[in-house]
């Protein structure tokens, strides 16, 4: 049971914003165990039960065709790390713990899986968020992730003038946010870390103008809010406009709630030392933690150097160590 159904995720394409198919995998197999499942409004696979803990995971991917196979006890495939291992212990210990359980859709584009549940759900009691962090460690912490666009037009003039034009704007408010954020610190997680995405810049279409945009995205580290990060671009913007997407706030939690309290016990009892682990990326639990108030951790088999690589793959045995790790600690959370 366990790994045909990692196997079968695995080798159901789900791109962000096509993952009914894989969805469509996961009710089939609650349904089997016995266990009422759907998808909702948005797409998520919903399988209520006791809301002592949810275990949730996204069930989306980034794209990218890698042949799924098993050599040496190893599954190869696109989501086979990131995050259908996860996903796929999760159910299984969900259905052998009578825990609750949500698969997400979204996540690798804007969380619309996420924070459709968070709005249309009661909160529970403890979360463990699915992803990778080793069979034998918990994520405890993620930066946060702030969208912006900068943009910025200037009149025609010839070529020959001295005067900046929007380009000259674009890239000089960019060298200038770097330099505002340089910062020294031990390490990459404590940093706000500016990175450009896209910049296109040149000639309207009537001619009477020089435009240019620059997207980029600020991760921020927990001390470090979206407020702080927009201020800084409001003092540094003396030319065009800044705009901003939906963002994430950054997540750190204590080692020493219940949820993570329950995994290291689960860690140990299969072997292992657990170690805790903080994200420089972001997750469907900077979403959780800004709207529930409840104890939560991150967890899940599989290196997570290996998210979105073409080489992307997971030992089998270390995914069944962790339905192992979470079907213990969902025991320890549940009260039914």
């Amino acid at each position: 049971m366990t790994r045909s159904l990692l196997r079968d995720l695995v080798a159901t394409p789900s791109v962000s914003g096509d993952e009914a198919a894989a969805a469509d995998v996961l009710v089939e197999f609650f349904e089997e165990h016995g266990r009422e499942a759907w998808t909702d409004a948005v797409g998520n696979v919903r399988a209520p039960a006791d809301d002592s803990v949810l275990l949730t995971s996204h069930v989306d991917t980034v794209p990218g065709d890698i042949e799924v196979r098993v050599e040496d006890d190893t599954l190869y495939g696109r989501g086979s790390v990131d995050a259908k291992g996860s996903l796929a212990a999760m159910a299984t210990a969900a259905v052998e713990t009578g825990a609750s359980f949500v698969g997400v859709v979204g996540e690798e584009r804007d969380s619309r899986g996420a924070r459709h549940l968070v709005a249309n759900r009661e909160e529970p009691d403890a979360v463990v968020n699915g992803e990778p962090s080793g069979w034998d460690a918990v994520t405890l912490g993620y930066r946060g992730l702030l969208p912006a666009r900068y943009e910025v037009e200037t009149p025609t003039a010839h070529g020959s003038l001295p005067e900046a034009n929007a380009i000259d704007h674009a890239t000089a408010w960019w060298e200038s946010v770097r330099a505002a954020f340089d910062e020294a610190s031990e390490t990459v997680f404590e940093t706000v870390t500016p990175t450009p995405l896209d910049l296109n810049g040149g000639t309207s279409g009537d001619g009477l103008s020089v435009d240019a945009t620059l997207t980029a995205s600020f991760r921020l580290p927990p001390e470090t809010g979206a407020a702080d990060v927009k201020e800084t671009l409001a003092d540094l913007t003396e030319h065009g406009s800044v705009s901003y997407d939906q963002h994430y706030q950054p997540v750190m939690v204590s080692p020493r709630t219940p949820v993570a309290g329950a995994l290291r016990a689960a860690i140990r009892e299969e072997g292992g030392s657990p170690g805790h682990v903080r994200k420089t990326g972001t997750s469907d639990m900077n979403v959780y933690a800004a709207a529930w108030d409840c104890p939560m951790a991150t967890y899940g088999p599989g290196d997570s150097e290996l998210d979105h690589t073409p080489n992307e793959h997971i030992s089998l045995a270390e995914y069944d160590r962790s339905v192992r790790v979470l079907s213990a600690t969902a025991d320890r959370l549940c009260t039914s």
